[in-house]
């Protein structure tokens, strides 16, 4: 008997949802919070420093809200000649291209 979660609630997506949702900043311009599912710390600070490579972007920053909890929260903002989730497409197709 054990407290331990099933091994597939790590990386499987309940039915309904959905990987990556957006959601844009009313207070800061041209920002935006994105919440990528069943992820950790290692996409997490890799996407981090691959944006923050971007000159368009002016912050880039993620949280994991819990250890027990499989997803991370990216916040981006950009200048405001591009968007946040098109910084993000590029760099994602980036990191798939190294």
């Amino acid at each position: 008997m054990s407290n331990a979660p099933p091994s597939w609630e790590l990386f499987l997506i309940p039915e309904g949802q959905k990987k990556l949702s957006m959601t844009k900043d009313t207070k800061i311009p041209n920002a935006a919070t994105f919440t990528i599912l069943k992820e950790d710390h290692t996409l997490g600070n890799i996407l981090r420093m691959q944006l923050l490579k971007n000159p368009k972007v002016l912050f880039a920053g993620y949280k994991m809200p819990h250890p027990l909890e499989h997803y991370f929260v990216l916040k981006v903002q950009t200048t405001p000649d591009t968007t946040p989730l098109e910084v993000l497409q590029q760099e994602l197709a980036g990191l798939i291209s190294e």
